[in-house]
């Protein structure tokens, strides 16, 4: 039956060519036809169903490429295949970049390819469909889409989180300020089986220790000067999972009373005599080194032991460099997005200057970075003249670490000034020729020498 078959949409001027090319696929597919582009997106924005567009390049009013356009953006999922002139090759090409998923050029004589081009561009888009279709089934699966990183540090995250979450077993996640211990705490959450309940999240370095009581334990009316009845965290993350941040930041006197709730999970609000249960599993963080605090008496020892049953490290970004690029790449097109600029990417130079740096604010640091660069931007791609100066004149990473180290290696402002001189000399001092074989402007190039002859004065 017609409707068990995918329907396409024949776009051309020429009556007898567009009723040839339906006739030839339609023992295949339910063809439809349109005599131009304002005609076709009528059909297309009707048929929310419909598998593919063939339409011809060269139409009164709109012509083929931005009908491809606007058909993508009414329907991302629908395939489409340009027809042009033998001549119009490199602009079928073109085209493809623009969002056409194949082209055919006139004379169409070989009907047995048409059929087969036909049939790969709906099927590369249904496979494409699928993939988006599944990953977003996967996301939702492992809550690991908040996670950007294919470095054996990060796979080694991952599968301890996978691992861990399914099981009851407390959790202590360590790691450097930025490094993304709430988002791996939120993944263990949702991995698990209280996934359906409350995730309560705790900062406690944010807290003396007098609030951070209740904060946790709650209070009962009158336990205080203007205390009311008030459920504390434990308590709200009955049948879920409770995240306490910066642990290590807790006073000895609170570090008894939590470790007496880890231990029988009662507690009493303040205030309050009577014991109150909650059944929730703890994921504690810290940018500290709790054995060492232990060592020093700051920290109990069997407090630590209880809150270590899984110990998961979360490395610093400048353990992973080479995770640098997909993160910023994600950041790029989150806040692009988000901020209506039409920025497409970051240039070689630019990523390698990012890739350079050491991120001592590591993730939360880039995303910040990227963000800035992002609203600062005139559009286009990302270059040097975007990336903020106190990560062009810092330090490589190996220079830091050398500290006051004789040979320490130049500053990535001086690579970069030494790039610019080197293709001004192999371009024989002629700017324009230097900026093409640097993928600049020229603009960009005297703007840099006005800068560097102004500092040597």
């Amino acid at each position: 039956m017609a409707a068990d078959k995918p329907k396409i949409l024949v776009v051309d001027d020429e009556k007898p060519t567009r009723d040839v090319m339906a006739r030839i696929l339609s023992s295949s597919y339910e063809c439809l036809t349109a005599p131009d582009a304002e005609a076709a997106m009528k059909t297309i924005e009707a048929a929310p169903d419909l598998a593919l567009v063939i339409t011809d390049y060269k139409m009164p009013g709109m012509n083929g490429v931005e009908l491809i356009k606007k058909a993508k953006a009414a329907n991302p999922a629908i395939a489409c295949i340009l027809v042009t002139a033998y001549g119009e090759i490199e602009l079928a090409v073109e085209a493809m970049k623009d969002g056409a998923d194949d082209f055919l050029t006139k004379p169409i004589t070989d009907l047995n390819q048409l059929e087969l081009r036909v049939s790969k561009a709906i099927k590369t888009k249904n496979l494409e469909r699928q993939v988006d279709e599944l990953k977003s089934e996967l996301d939702i699966r492992y809550d690991l889409e908040s996670f950007t990183g294919t470095s054996a540090e990060m796979e080694k995250v991952y599968k301890l989180i996978r691992k861990v979450a399914p099981t009851g077993a407390n959790v202590l996640i360590e790691g450097p300020s930025g490094s993304g211990k709430e988002l791996a705490a939120r993944a263990i959450h949702k991995l698990s089986r209280r996934a359906a309940g409350p995730f309560i999240a705790v900062e406690c370095s944010a807290l003396p220790a007098s609030l951070l009581e209740t904060e946790l334990f709650g209070s009962t009316k009158g336990a205080y000067t203007d205390a009311r009845d008030r459920a504390g965290c434990f308590e709200s993350a009955d049948g879920g999972t409770i995240f306490l941040d910066e642990i290590g930041e807790i006073d000895l006197a609170v570090q008894v009373k939590l470790l007496r709730v880890l231990e029988t999970h009662t507690f009493q609000r303040v205030g309050e005599t009577a014991a109150r249960k909650s059944d929730f599993r703890l994921v504690a963080a810290t940018n500290k080194d709790l054995a060492a605090l232990v060592a020093k008496g700051d920290f109990r020892e069997d407090l630590y032991y209880r809150l270590n049953v899984i110990d998961i490290k979360m490395p610093p970004l400048k353990e992973r460099p080479g995770d640098i690029a997909l993160l910023a790449s994600r950041f790029l097109k989150e806040f692009s997005a988000a901020n209506g600029n039409a920025v497409k990417g970051i240039d070689p130079q630019a990523m390698r200057a990012l890739e350079q740096y050491s991120w001592p604010g590591n993730v939360r640091q880039l995303r910040n970075v990227i963000e800035k660069m992002v609203v600062l931007s005139s559009g286009g791609k990302l270059t040097l003249d975007d990336v903020p100066v106190e990560i062009l004149n810092s330090p490589a990473p190996d220079a830091a670490a050398a500290g006051s180290a004789p040979s320490a290696p130049p500053t990535l402002a001086q690579n970069e000034r030494a790039l610019y001189e080197a293709a001004i000399k192999e371009a024989d001092g002629n700017i324009t020729k230097a900026a093409e074989r640097l993928g600049v402007s020229r603009r960009t190039i005297q703007r840099h020498l006005k800068e560097w002859r102004s500092k040597a004065q």
